[in-house]
Protein backbone atom coordinates (compact mmCIF):
# COMPACT_ATOMS: atom_id res chain seq x y z
CA UNK A 1 0.00 0.00 0.00
CA UNK A 2 1.37 3.25 -1.04
CA UNK A 3 0.85 6.38 1.09
CA UNK A 4 1.28 10.19 -0.79
CA UNK A 5 2.68 12.94 1.43
CA UNK A 6 2.96 16.51 1.24
CA UNK A 7 5.81 18.12 2.92
CA UNK A 8 5.34 21.55 3.87
CA UNK A 9 7.31 23.48 0.70
CA UNK A 10 4.39 21.42 -1.23
CA UNK A 11 6.69 18.74 -2.53
CA UNK A 12 4.61 15.83 -2.86
CA UNK A 13 5.90 12.01 -2.67
CA UNK A 14 4.89 8.16 -2.36
CA UNK A 15 5.97 5.95 0.76
CA UNK A 16 5.56 2.31 0.80
CA UNK A 17 7.22 -0.67 2.60
CA UNK A 18 10.45 -2.59 0.84
CA UNK A 19 10.10 -5.47 -1.03
CA UNK A 20 12.16 -8.31 -1.55
CA UNK A 21 12.94 -6.75 -5.44
CA UNK A 22 13.76 -3.08 -3.97
CA UNK A 23 17.58 -4.45 -3.19
CA UNK A 24 19.06 -2.87 -6.46
CA UNK A 25 16.85 0.70 -6.03
CA UNK A 26 18.25 0.80 -2.49
CA UNK A 27 21.77 0.09 -3.44
CA UNK A 28 21.61 2.86 -5.97
CA UNK A 29 19.96 5.36 -3.69
CA UNK A 30 23.26 5.17 -1.52
CA UNK A 31 25.21 6.38 -4.29
CA UNK A 32 23.59 9.10 -4.09
CA UNK A 33 23.99 9.91 -0.46
CA UNK A 34 27.03 11.86 1.01
CA UNK A 35 29.59 9.55 2.82
CA UNK A 36 28.55 12.22 5.96
CA UNK A 37 25.04 10.83 5.85
CA UNK A 38 26.28 7.58 5.36
CA UNK A 39 28.27 8.19 8.47
CA UNK A 40 25.28 9.15 10.38
CA UNK A 41 22.69 6.70 9.16
CA UNK A 42 25.15 4.19 10.11
CA UNK A 43 26.78 5.30 12.83
CA UNK A 44 30.13 4.58 11.55
CA UNK A 45 32.10 5.08 8.19
CA UNK A 46 31.76 3.37 5.36
CA UNK A 47 32.65 3.47 1.26
CA UNK A 48 29.35 1.84 -0.02
CA UNK A 49 26.48 0.15 1.64
CA UNK A 50 27.04 -3.65 2.20
CA UNK A 51 24.95 -6.65 0.52
CA UNK A 52 24.03 -7.89 3.76
CA UNK A 53 22.64 -4.21 5.01
CA UNK A 54 20.90 -4.19 2.08
CA UNK A 55 19.12 -7.42 2.57
CA UNK A 56 18.25 -6.26 5.94
CA UNK A 57 16.74 -3.36 4.54
CA UNK A 58 14.74 -5.21 2.00
CA UNK A 59 13.86 -8.32 3.32
CA UNK A 60 13.18 -8.43 6.92
CA UNK A 61 11.71 -11.54 8.24
CA UNK A 62 11.71 -9.56 11.80
CA UNK A 63 7.92 -8.43 12.29
CA UNK A 64 9.48 -5.75 14.90
CA UNK A 65 11.30 -4.34 11.99
CA UNK A 66 9.69 -1.79 9.11
CA UNK A 67 11.59 -0.77 6.21
CA UNK A 68 10.01 2.20 4.43
CA UNK A 69 10.91 4.00 0.68
CA UNK A 70 10.23 7.33 -0.57
CA UNK A 71 9.79 8.12 -4.32
CA UNK A 72 9.68 10.72 -6.01
CA UNK A 73 7.37 11.47 -8.85
CA UNK A 74 9.41 10.16 -11.42
CA UNK A 75 9.48 6.64 -9.72
CA UNK A 76 13.30 7.82 -8.40
CA UNK A 77 13.86 6.66 -4.46
CA UNK A 78 14.94 9.68 -2.90
CA UNK A 79 14.58 8.46 1.20
CA UNK A 80 14.71 5.25 3.44
CA UNK A 81 13.64 4.83 6.70
CA UNK A 82 13.56 2.08 9.30
CA UNK A 83 11.49 1.58 12.26
CA UNK A 84 12.45 -1.42 14.63
CA UNK A 85 10.58 -2.04 17.51
CA UNK A 86 11.81 -3.71 20.67
CA UNK A 87 10.87 -6.93 22.17
CA UNK A 88 7.76 -5.32 24.64
CA UNK A 89 6.59 -3.27 21.40
CA UNK A 90 6.42 -0.43 23.54
CA UNK A 91 9.63 1.48 22.37
CA UNK A 92 10.35 2.35 18.65
CA UNK A 93 14.16 3.23 16.77
CA UNK A 94 14.02 5.59 13.85
CA UNK A 95 16.70 6.16 11.08
CA UNK A 96 16.16 8.25 8.00
CA UNK A 97 18.18 8.55 5.46
CA UNK A 98 17.83 11.25 2.48
CA UNK A 99 19.11 11.76 -0.98
CA UNK A 100 21.66 14.56 -0.76
CA UNK A 101 19.78 16.55 -3.86
CA UNK A 102 16.59 16.39 -2.14
CA UNK A 103 17.01 18.01 1.10
CA UNK A 104 15.53 21.10 2.76
CA UNK A 105 11.86 20.31 1.24
CA UNK A 106 10.69 18.23 3.90
CA UNK A 107 11.05 15.11 3.59
CA UNK A 108 12.32 13.80 6.45
CA UNK A 109 9.64 15.93 9.14
CA UNK A 110 7.00 14.00 6.79
CA UNK A 111 8.47 10.85 7.26
CA UNK A 112 9.89 11.19 10.60
CA UNK A 113 5.44 11.97 10.99
CA UNK A 114 4.51 9.35 9.31
CA UNK A 115 6.64 6.61 11.13
CA UNK A 116 5.33 7.87 14.18
CA UNK A 117 2.06 7.69 13.12
CA UNK A 118 2.36 3.80 12.02
CA UNK A 119 4.17 3.09 15.46
CA UNK A 120 1.53 4.42 16.88
CA UNK A 121 -0.86 2.81 14.82
CA UNK A 122 0.87 -0.43 16.31
CA UNK A 123 1.00 0.30 19.60
CA UNK A 124 4.70 1.89 19.77
CA UNK A 125 4.13 4.32 22.90
CA UNK A 126 7.86 5.95 22.47
CA UNK A 127 9.95 6.75 19.69
CA UNK A 128 13.88 6.97 19.67
CA UNK A 129 16.77 8.10 17.50
CA UNK A 130 19.82 7.34 18.10
CA UNK A 131 21.95 10.32 16.55
CA UNK A 132 25.85 11.23 15.90
CA UNK A 133 26.20 14.37 18.24
CA UNK A 134 27.49 16.08 15.51
CA UNK A 135 24.36 15.33 12.81
CA UNK A 136 22.92 18.99 14.12
CA UNK A 137 20.40 18.85 11.17
CA UNK A 138 18.22 15.68 12.39
CA UNK A 139 19.02 16.97 15.90
CA UNK A 140 16.91 19.85 15.15
CA UNK A 141 14.30 18.41 13.06
CA UNK A 142 13.77 16.14 16.10
CA UNK A 143 13.72 18.89 18.92
CA UNK A 144 11.16 20.52 16.58
CA UNK A 145 8.83 17.76 16.19
CA UNK A 146 9.33 17.46 20.31
CA UNK A 147 12.07 15.23 21.10
CA UNK A 148 13.88 15.28 23.88
CA UNK A 149 17.63 15.28 23.87
CA UNK A 150 20.09 13.16 26.07
CA UNK A 151 23.91 12.01 25.90
CA UNK A 152 24.35 8.26 25.49
CA UNK A 153 25.38 7.28 28.48
CA UNK A 154 27.65 4.47 26.86
CA UNK A 155 29.27 6.65 24.21
CA UNK A 156 29.92 10.68 24.30
CA UNK A 157 29.41 11.13 20.62
CA UNK A 158 26.17 9.81 20.29
CA UNK A 159 22.92 11.15 21.43
CA UNK A 160 19.47 9.50 22.48
CA UNK A 161 16.52 11.54 20.96
CA UNK A 162 13.12 10.70 22.02
CA UNK A 163 9.38 11.10 22.18
CA UNK A 164 6.22 9.76 23.69
CA UNK A 165 3.06 9.31 21.15
CA UNK A 166 -0.27 9.73 21.94
CA UNK A 167 -0.17 13.36 21.07
CA UNK A 168 -0.12 15.08 17.54
CA UNK A 169 3.43 16.24 16.14
CA UNK A 170 3.66 19.78 15.10
CA UNK A 171 2.79 20.75 11.75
Amino acid sequence: MKTTLTTHTGFRFEVRRARLNDEPVVAEFFTHVTPEDLRFRFLGTMKEVSHERLVAMTRSDDPAVHNFLAFSADGGLIAVAMLASDKAGKRGEVAICIRQDRKNLGIGWELLRHLADFGQEHGLETLQSIENRENHAAIELERDMGFTVSTDPDDPTLVLVERKLGTPLPM
